[in-house]
């Protein structure tokens, strides 16, 4: 394990353990009301809930669903965009004792399908607009009752499907009182795998609320407990947005500001009208807002801090935007399997290009070898990042033999390649997994490859990452097809591709090549093909 040499980087006053015992999520709910229970916790167009509002509210629809049948840790789905209500529903199912599935809403038919049985839900909470994608599913999965987030909710001869509004009825308000934070689990988190099978992180009350606390314990030179106001531009289903624009903030008791649908005016103009405080964010986000010729025209003043995540943030960047906001910008790390925060820049000090930042308060970290990753490394040298501390997860869902794989003696292995430089700052230089990162969102080349070599015509296949200027990478597909075929027109693959999976996975560059740079042993060789991209 590496010395920590890297808390003589903090900010003065920030204390490199965790402070604080953890509780159960609902609790933090419990404890905003009690402190500030008539401050904003949502606000929404014009519509006002304080926390005294969401206390009350989380506490019935906690009610209902347990009247509903449910039993503590059954597993509920929520596949909505940024609304308040995905904030009220998250909050529901950790105080009711239950266990979110956060989906995301792009998914097709086929990825709804694996993902609710996979975790075996229960209950699931959407809106109107997904509602013909899950009627087509319902029957292939084995969840009973379907809420659905409507202005007009027109009663549906399929009796499981309900209006949102029932799970408001008047009952008793609840929590679940015997919750055990260190096994009980408040997230099934999904993510994706080298092998292209996704899986579902299993993330307790403590793996949760400790990330919360580190990452607070972090900024807490620059937050202010019920008075921050939290933009919820990062989508609510990934993690990292689940934890910085929805955990955190109630840990601070401070306003959440869901935005549904992003675009760069609509963004720029919500931090003008509400004084947004916080902006959890990434860089591609940052790159659509300095594009549009007349930011200078919104007062953007009130930004004070914000986080960078998903993707690196360059130089440029991170100045242009602290320039025209005065906001300091803390650039970090993590991934689903550390609920997900491991690093992140100081605040106020040192900021080095390209570095990750630090380890936050209460983390553990070490550099193995690559090949074994048994052997400690020095200080400066490259391996394998390997993590240990309260915010690692307890394993991967019903998948002991993976699980294993990734952690190892108390270790998360990352499976990201890293060195530490003499003063504590971290640098990730590459990626022992094929991750492609575009938009802030994960693909994983296996996941493309798979569905392209579904196609009639096509008998190999093997996808990468390029560079792209606005989206950090971009996805890009090397085919073979199979003899005596032809594609008809250039787009053919790429419209198959779309029916079956999310758009952002779709390839945007598609070649056909007569064959594929193979090793001795007929592996394809995708490093030839990622450094033949380069030197074009």
């Amino acid at each position: 394990m590496l010395e920590k040499i890297w808390v003589s980087q903090y900010d003065k006053n920030v204390n490199c353990e965790l402070c604080g015992t953890p509780i159960p999520l609902g609790n933090m709910i419990l404890e905003a009301a009690a402190n500030f229970g008539d401050c904003e916790s949502i606000k929404e167009g014009k519509e006002v809930i304080t926390y005294n509002d969401l206390n009350n509210l989380t506490g019935l629809i906690a009610g209902n669903l347990k009247n509903l049948g449910l039993s503590k840790q059954d597993r509920v789905g929520v596949l909505l965009p940024n609304l308040k209500e995905t904030i009220i529903a998250f909050w529901s199912i950790v105080r009711g004792g239950f266990v979110g599935v956060m989906t995301n809403p792009l998914y097709t038919e086929s990825e709804l399908i694996y993902q609710y049985n996979d975790s075996g839900i229960k209950t699931l909470i959407t809106a109107e607009p997904f509602l013909p994608k899950i009627k087509a599913i319902l029957d292939k999965t084995n969840i009973q009752n379907v809420f659905v987030v409507s202005n007009n909710f027109i009663e549906n001869e399929d009796k499981r499907i309900k209006p949102w509004k029932s799970l408001l009825k008047e009952t008793s308000s609840y929590i679940c009182e015997n919750i055990n934070i260190e096994n009980d689990l408040a997230l099934l988190q999904y993510t994706g795998g080298t092998t292209g099978i996704s899986k579902g992180c299993m993330l307790t009350h403590k793996n949760l609320w400790s990330n919360a606390k580190q990452v607070s314990q972090m900024f807490e030179v620059i937050l202010e407990p019920g008075r921050e106001r939290f933009i919820g531009v990062l989508p609510y289903f990934h993690i990292y947005g689940l934890q910085v624009s929805v955990i955190i903030p109630v840990m601070l008791s401070a306003c959440m500001l869901p935005i549904p649908q992003f675009s760069p005016r609509g963004l720029l103009k919500l931090i003008q009208e509400e004084k947004a405080t916080c902006m959890p964010s990434a860089p591609a986000i940052f790159n659509a807002c300095t594009s549009q010729k007349d930011i200078d025209s919104y007062d953007l003043s009130t930004l004070k801090f914000i986080i960078s995540g998903s993707a690196p943030l360059h130089v440029a960047q991170m100045i242009e935007f602290e320039s025209k906001t005065g906001a300091k910008i803390s650039e970090g790390y993590g991934l689903s399997e550390a609920s997900p925060v491991t690093h992140f820049t100081s605040v106020l000090g040192k900021h080095i290009p390209g570095s990750i930042g630090l380890p936050i308060p209460g983390t553990e970290v070490k550099i193995v070898d690559i090949e074994t990753g048994t052997v400690e490394l020095k200080n400066g040298e490259e391996g394998e990042l390997c993590i240990r501390g309260p915010q690692v997860m307890k394993g991967y869902f019903n998948r002991p033999d993976q699980t294993n794989e990734v952690l190892r003696n108390g270790w998360l292995h990352t499976g990201d390649i890293a060195r530490c430089d003499k003063e504590g700052f971290f640098y990730i230089t590459d990626r022992k997994k094929d991750l492609i990162l575009t938009g802030g969102y994960n693909v994983y080349p296996r996941e493309v490859e798979e569905v392209l070599l579904n196609h009639s015509k096509v008998k190999e296949a093997v996808v990468i990452g390029v560079a792209n200027k606005t989206r950090g990478e971009s996805v890009k597909a090397f085919i073979v097809l199979k003899e005596g075929e032809a594609l008809e027109k250039s787009t053919e693959l790429i419209e198959f591709c779309r029916k079956h999976m999310a758009n952002y996975k779709v390839p945007k560059e598609i070649e056909i090549r007569n064959e594929l740079p193979k090793s001795s042993v007929g592996k394809v060789l995708r490093r030839l093909l990622r450094e033949e991209k380069i030197a074009a």
